[in-house]
């Protein structure tokens, strides 16, 4: 008898460990990069006077609360992009934008973003936009983005649907990098 109480234990781990939501697992991972800095590479989307091209990319996990992560997005000396990932009472995430001047005042486009219609995969969270979005920038009615996050990469990726807009930035998670000042908005 305690030999078969101890294979069902056994066998029941699995199921056990499957009923964590795939969002609550990405989650958990993204937090362990907490206070880490990582460089990144444009690998779509780039184009020469974008802003981006040539800048150094650098984000850093500067913020992990239970239900908040910040990761400023450094283009260059522009400290203005934050993503900001919140998880709901459902295990579900949303990520928006938050777009500050030096002075700390919000662009006049800010917090836009979406909602991840379901938990996702382990490694893989989907944002379509959302209506504060859409009625924000039109024009993004049709934005995905999705973050991929893996042992050596964190990846950042935007389309809008129905054109040929992507872009994607990736980064090297493998080599943590010196953490930058603090993004434009918030204090040191």
């Amino acid at each position: 008898m305690k030999k078969i109480l101890c294979m069902l234990l056994l066998f029941s781990m699995p199921l056990i460990a499957q009923e964590v939501p795939n969002s609550v697992v990405f989650w958990n991972s993204l937090k362990e990069h907490c206070g880490k800095s990582y460089q990144g590479t444009i690998v779509a989307g780039g184009k020469e006077g974008d802003g981006f091209t040539g800048e150094k990319l650098v984000m850093h996990v500067r913020s992990c609360e239970d239900d908040i992560i910040r990761i400023p997005f450094f283009v260059g000396d522009d400290k203005s992009r934050t993503w900001v990932f919140t998880m709901d009472k459902d295990n579900l995430i949303q990520l928006k934008h938050d777009h500050r001047h030096k002075d700390g005042s919000e662009y006049e486009i800010t917090q836009y973003g979406g909602m991840s219609s379901n938990v996702g995969l382990f490694n893989l969270q989907v944002f379509p936009a959302d209506k504060q979005t859409i009625n924000l920038i039109p024009a993004a009615a049709t934005n995905v983005w999705w973050v991929t996050l893996d042992a050596t990469s964190f990846t950042y990726n935007l389309r809008r649907i129905g054109s040929d807009r992507y872009f994607s930035v990736k980064f090297d998670i493998t080599k943590e990098i010196e953490t930058p000042t603090a993004p434009w908005g918030s204090e040191e």
